[in-house]
């Protein structure tokens, strides 16, 4: 009979090495988000910032929203701060939406430095990719994609509010609402957000395809950019693209059929109108929150439905946050397949991996769970109706922004809750956790052992 060793055997200093460096790469961005969210923090409590002075944790929490492109705010952004302050938060809000590691590539090969390997490390966890030899390419890559579509939608715009405003208000508007709608984060100059264009074609179709083309992910685009052609497309691009259309399709469908009689939301508007609004309200669940109606008048099923959106969130490598529409897609795929005794679920063509389904479950589950805890919490600490309590940790997850209107009289302990929900849904649960946990060496290989569930 054979003869296990059970003891572990000693780790290497070399291996330690590796684990640390495995483990360098949340810990950098994580302690990056903490820094820029700290000089964000201070600057909006500099004189000049504000029209009326604002408390330390009132700045903290913009600061954060900022950067993470949520949204939420504790304060009328429009009118408590200065134009000088709105410009900080516009720059904040473009530093967190493209990516810390974008800007340091990009500045690190304009000083002519060397990036090191734990460095490229950072920036592959940052950018999720898996070739470090494209690291490079594709951050510049991401900073010229962006400042194009941001600089196509500043022209719209600003040809747009010309007609009705001063020409510095009109191009102050462009500018702020180009960057927080690219970035997805949500953040508007009236209390009201979009509601008084609710039916203009002009800020409806330019608006959301700022966010959607920021949501859908960098590197859809970069991917188009080089084959131009659907057969050519990588498997997650083709996979992205489709599902967008049809979670897109679907959630407009659903809402203008729920929402049509509503007369607190469609139901009080023109049949062109109706459609315009259905659809911003589709669309903008999925991290960009803004709204041309008033969330808390929503019927329970399409707030429901807007959770749902909200969860699941953008693309990955994107300016939104969620659990990511790719991960939600996995998921279906991989219960649908063992429903069908389908040992190997395929999307175009492709198997899916072990790697990629435990990864996409283990990020589902970890999201559910953080969730779960902060709404727990939450309805320890707020005299609020509960389902606005879920909608607003859900929000702060998703990093969305759209609130039922508890921002704004949040406890200390619950607006110290939504920064932290704010913090995990920008960097990604899969990324705590990969701080969090200690990295272990397998000696041992246990033997296969199969478990009733369900």
């Amino acid at each position: 009979m054979t003869r296990w060793n059970l003891q572990q055997r000693p780790i290497s200093r070399k291996a330690k090495s590796a684990y640390k460096i495995q483990a360098a790469p949340p810990l950098i961005l994580s302690l990056s988000f903490l820094a820029v969210i700290a000089i964000g923090t201070l600057l909006l409590l500099l004189p000049g910032m504000t029209t009326q002075p604002i408390s330390f944790s009132q700045s903290l929490f913009t600061a954060t929203s900022a950067v993470t492109v949520t949204g939420l705010v504790v304060v009328d952004t429009g009118t408590v701060f200065t134009q000088v302050g709105l410009t900080v938060i516009a720059f904040l809000i473009q530093i967190g939406g493209l990516g810390l590691m974008t800007f340091a590539v990009v500045t690190l090969i304009a000083l002519g430095s060397k990036i090191s390997f734990l460095q490229q490390s950072a920036i592959k966890e940052a950018f999720n990719q898996t070739d470090l030899s494209t690291l490079v390419s594709t951050a510049k890559s991401v900073l010229l994609f962006a400042l194009i579509i941001e600089l196509l939608g500043f022209i719209i715009l600003s040809l747009f509010w010309l007609q009705t405003k001063p020409i510095g208000e009109a191009l102050f508007h462009a500018f702020f609402y180009t960057v927080s709608a690219f970035n997805n984060a949500g953040f508007a100059l009236s209390a009201n957000s979009l509601s008084l264009y609710v039916g203009n074609p002009v800020i409806n179709l330019t608006i959301t395809a700022l966010f959607i083309i920021g949501g859908l992910g960098f590197s859809v685009w970069i991917d188009l950019n080089k084959k131009r052609a659907w057969q050519t497309l990588s498997v997650y691009s083709k996979l992205m693209i489709s599902s967008t259309f049809i979670i897109n399709g679907i959630a407009l469908i659903l809402i203008y059929l729920i929402e049509k009689d509503n007369p607190n939301t469609l139901g009080g508007l023109d049949s062109t109108s109706k459609l315009w609004a259905a659809w911003f309200q589709a669309v903008t669940p999925r991290t960009a929150g803004f709204n041309t109606v008033d969330i808390s008048a929503l019927e329970n099923a399409t707030t429901w439905l807007t959770l749902l959106l909200m969860f699941i969130g953008g693309g990955s490598m994107s300016t939104a946050s969620g659990i990511k529409l790719v991960t939600f897609v996995v998921l279906i795929m991989s219960a649908y397949s063992y429903l069908r005794r389908d040992p190997s679920p395929s999307i175009f063509g492709r198997s899916l991996s072990n790697e990629t389904r435990g990864k996409a479950l283990a990020l589902t589950l970890l999201s559910t769970a953080v969730s779960w805890l902060a709404i727990f919490i939450l309805s320890i600490t707020e005299k609020a109706d509960f389902l606005d309590v879920v909608f607003e940790a859900i929000s702060a997850l998703g990093t969305v922004g759209l609130s039922r209107g508890l921002t704004g009289d949040l406890s200390d302990p619950g607006t110290v809750v939504i920064i932290f929900l704010m913090f995990i849904g920008r960097l990604g649960p899969l990324t705590i956790a990969y701080f969090l946990a200690s990295p272990r060496q397998v000696t041992i290989k246990c033997p296969n052992s199969t478990i009733p569930v369900g």
